[in-house]
């Protein structure tokens, strides 16, 4: 009885689906019948189909990975064998190839969203999931078996075929639901607190030295509650030390500190903050917001678009560039605030002299000499020191401390160091007192907004940002000066800051934790770097906006795709700011994953020895950059630990070993200089622990320094020199010079390491 109801219930659906007359109207009916199969209801957010302009920008399907279907026995058993024949495979084969050049069922699968790529993926999947599978549904078989005998229209198995798309696809099924969640035109709405308030915005515009921020930060000051929102580190603490020195109780809060004033832990009234951390629920009466012109940056411009739309202050005193005018002033139009602009010239003058500097002999105290390279930096400090003056250090990837402590050797009138060799880090964050400003070159590489590399003439954002730090009001050089070190760059250097500042023109925005969870209810089964992916592909700006690039957030999401981490801790730990160029910072980063997914805390013994602390000082140029590197692995721990408390309990021990190996950098970096210096000097003397200037020479020879080196001019001192310089010294050629030079100079680095041992027992004999 059960088996002749289900033969007379399969016969009905049988005899239903050949009714079908084969006309030029039967596509259009599988079209239907099918559409309406799509719209029903499946989980939260379904919605009914979006407008016209949310479906506009078709997805880039390139980003859509199909998923793998397994081939699972049907339900019904060989029912369909039993009622038919067996399928011919080799007949089956050509059935399915028809289907597929079949144009009018193209036309039906691409307004089921599949494009030609899907399409022909979709294909290949499902060809090769019925040629396979042992046993097919019952439905299945019929329809195919009656399409080989002439007795079926090949368009019957179109919905089968989507069916099976949307299991390899299966963002096919609620393209709607995500274009909503990834719709990113209102983003003011982000944030009810703030629109339930009416904000007074105040615009601080002006060039470098101008004093707009300092008229800031004195309302800062004055005010009840107040929050400043930085850049950098080093802003955020200089605010934190003169609100305390200024009897503001002021705590400081950035991604790998927190500092509470208040010795039982209630916060203060005033806050100083990397923008990344500002609080967009908090209230406050005054909020600072610096270098505002920085909401366009590719990478971060996100963290400003979020404090300027987000923060509940009841007046928002923004301050950066004269540029950033009339976009800022468009975008508070979206949230019904007006801007009141308050300008500001520079406090002192500088001017652009007629004349490069050509050759480093003609260096003068205060000369500051900018290279957009760390290579550029060991170069130049080399030579610098060869005509026996002694210089300062400072580049971006160098501990705050670091760069503080050159910053006042620099500074220090009584210091012989009168000379700074630094990148655009100094741009920001350093109080310095240079009298002129050098520019080693006008190139400099940089990430554009699909995150793709960039070698590119610097903006006039970028020359005056740093040109103005020469001659700052507060240094003993009232007027500054900028130049070039070589004559062919002047005119155009000239030529840049004579031209008018690129305007603002977009802010930037970034997928927050919750919308991503959105898209991975939708999408189980995808990466969480494909997710971020589709989700740039569909998301939905308008013109005042850009979305971030996100391939360093991808990069480390790929990285650790394969250890088990919920979604919220995946983003989490890929959103930490690290440099993905540090390979050490990139194996410990997975190595904190790791440890995290099996729910082992990581303790100060653990990372003790995975950093193998204690460090010593650094022998070479190749031991400084591993220390940096080692920084920035306790930065990342402590950027962990306010997030995980739990798992990363050692904060505080940790920042104690940070604080020493901060003190082993710096006397690492003074330790270098001096050792370029006494080896161009050809002095065989031990200038730190363990390190004389033939270990020095290898180092160099390691970084490609070779070039000025007396010891290297039987091979070519010019020609290396040259190569160094434009860059053409490949690792072979370094490699071979480094053999032949460790080979001449075997004997005196034997005399040098006898020499410095006796000098030391030396010393501890008179002692």
């Amino acid at each position: 009885m059960s088996l002749n109801r289900c033969i007379y219930l399969l016969s009905r659906s049988h005899m239903r689906r050949r009714a079908c007359v084969v006309t030029s109207s039967h596509t259009a009916a599988v079209a239907n019948n099918y559409t309406g199969h799509m719209c029903a209801p499946k989980g939260p957010l379904r919605t009914c189909p979006s407008s016209s302009d949310s479906a506009s920008r078709p997805p880039d399907t390139s980003l859509f990975v199909p998923l793998a279907v397994k081939s699972e026995v049907a339900k019904d058993g060989a029912v369909g064998e039993e009622l038919t024949q067996p399928l011919d495979k080799s007949e089956l084969l050509k059935v399915l190839n028809r289907f597929y050049k079949r144009k009018e069922m193209q036309i039906l699968a691409s307004e089921q969203g599949l494009d030609a790529r899907l399409f022909h993926q979709a294909f290949i999947s499902f060809r090769k999931y019925i040629l396979e599978i042992n046993t097919l549904n019952a439905d299945l078989h019929i329809i195919l078996s009656d399409i080989c005998c002439g007795a079926g229209h090949i368009d019957d198995i179109f919905p089968y075929f989507m069916r099976h798309a949307k299991q390899i696809f299966p963002m096919l099924d609620c393209m709607d639901d995500l274009r909503k969640i990834s719709d990113l035109r209102v983003p003011a709405n982000w944030y009810p607190e703030a629109r339930a308030i009416q904000r007074r915005v105040i615009f601080h515009a002006g060039p470098t030295n101008s004093g707009k921020t300092y008229h800031a930060i004195q309302r800062y000051l004055e005010a009840k509650s107040a929050i400043y929102c930085g850049p950098l580190k080093l802003l955020a603490h200089e605010i934190f030390e003169k609100s305390n020195t200024a009897s503001v109780p002021c705590d400081l809060v950035t991604g790998e500190e927190r500092t509470f004033v208040d010795l039982d832990g209630r916060q203060s009234s005033h806050v100083a903050c990397t923008i990344e951390m500002c609080s967009v629920t908090t209230p406050y009466e005054v909020a600072v917001i610096d270098e505002i012109q920085m909401i366009k940056d590719p990478s971060r411009g996100w963290a400003w678009t979020r404090a300027l739309l987000g923060l509940c202050a009841e007046e928002i005193h923004v301050c950066g560039e004269a540029a950033a005018i009339n976009f800022i002033t468009e975008l508070m139009l979206t949230t019904g605030e007006e801007v009141e602009v308050r300008n500001y010239t520079r406090l002192t003058p500088f001017s652009i002299s007629d004349r490069a500097v050509e050759n480093l002999d003609n260096l003068k105290p205060g000369d500051c000499i900018v290279c957009f390279s760390k290579n550029d930096i060991y170069s130049v400090s080399r030579q610098v020191e060869s005509r026996g003056l002694e210089c300062a250090v400072i580049y971006g990837s160098l501990p705050p401390g670091t760069k503080l402590a050159q910053a006042k050797k620099f500074n220090d009138p009584d210091d012989p160091c009168k000379i700074l060799v630094a990148t655009d880090a100094i741009g920001m964050g350093l109080n310095l007192s240079i009298r002129r400003i050098i520019f080693n070159s006008l190139v400099k590489p940089s990430v554009n907004e699909k995150g793709e590399k960039e070698v590119a003439t610097i903006t006039t954002s970028q020359a005056l940002q740093i040109a103005g730090r020469a001659g700052r009001f507060s240094s003993v050089f009232k007027e500054g000066e900028v130049t070039t070190m070589h004559h062919e760059d002047l005119p155009v250097l000239k030529e840049i800051l004579n031209r008018p500042v690129d305007p603002v023109e977009m802010a930037g925005l970034h997928p927050t934790a919750e919308q991503v969870e959105m898209f991975a209810y939708h999408l189980p089964q995808a990466t969480l770097s494909n997710l971020i992916d589709i989700f740039v592909s569909l998301s939905q700006v308008d013109g005042l906006y850009f979305v971030c690039n996100v391939e360093d957030f991808k990069f480390l999401a790929d990285m650790i795709q394969h250890i088990p981490l919920n979604l919220r801790s995946r983003y989490v730990f890929c959103t930490a700011p690290i440099n993905r160029k540090q390979p050490f910072v990139c194996i410990s980063f997975l190595k904190f994953a790791r440890q995290f997914s099996r729910d082992e805390p990581l303790t100060f013994n653990w990372v003790c020895r995975h950093v193998n602390w204690p460090l010593v000082p650094p022998k070479n140029i190749k031991d400084l950059v591993h220390l940096e590197a080692v920084h920035d692995v306790l930065d990342l721990y402590l950027w962990l630990s306010y997030r995980f408390m739990d798992m990363f309990p050692d904060a505080n021990l940790v920042r104690e070993i940070q604080q020493e190996l901060d003190i082993i950098i710096q006397a690492g970096v003074r330790n270098i200089t001096r050792l370029i210096r006494a080896a161009e000097a050809q002095v065989p003397e031990a200038v730190g622990p363990g390190l004389t200037s033939p270990s020095l020479r290898r180092a160099r020879g390691s970084k490609a320094h070779p070039g000025t080196s007396p010891n290297m001019r039987p091979l070519g001192s010019s020609l290396g020199s040259r190569l160094v310089q434009e860059g053409l010294l490949t690792q072979e050629l370094l490699q071979q010079l480094q053999k032949e030079w460790t080979k001449e100079q075997k004997q005196p680095t034997g005399v040098a390491k006898v020499s410095a041992g006796m000098a030391t027992k030396n010393k501890k004999k008179k002692k």
